[in-house]
């Protein structure tokens, strides 16, 4: 059902042309602050790849009406992926990963 997550990989920055990695279907990602861990996101979705380029999209301006974005600077982070036959599969298992997550937080705590 759920194949394995990918090793961990710097997030591309397009200033210094690098590129995103990542399968075009349906799956789970994870990114980080690379300095941290802190979580900085986490998601199911249809099509992995333009789930994480758009998260270099950051929020429209007025200014981007006309044409010019103001450029958007991330923090140094790391992404992974982990690919999934369908989008529910993806799902499920996002579901039991936040269950597991809580139980041990709330161990913890």
């Amino acid at each position: 059902m759920i194949a394995t997550w990918s090793e961990w990989k710097r997030y591309p920055k397009a200033a210094r042309g690098e590129r995103l990695e990542a399968p075009i279907g349906p799956g789970i990602y994870e990114v980080r602050h690379a300095s941290s861990g802190a979580l900085f996101a986490f998601g199911v979705a249809d099509n992995l790849a333009h789930a994480l380029s758009s998260l270099n999209a950051g929020p429209k301006s007025f200014i981007s009406w006309f044409g010019r974005r103001a450029p958007v600077t991330l923090p140094d982070l790391e992404y992974r992926t982990c690919a999934t036959a369908t989008r529910e599969d993806a799902k499920r298992a996002a579901d039991r990963m936040v269950g597991r997550r809580e139980a041990f937080m709330s161990h913890v705590a």
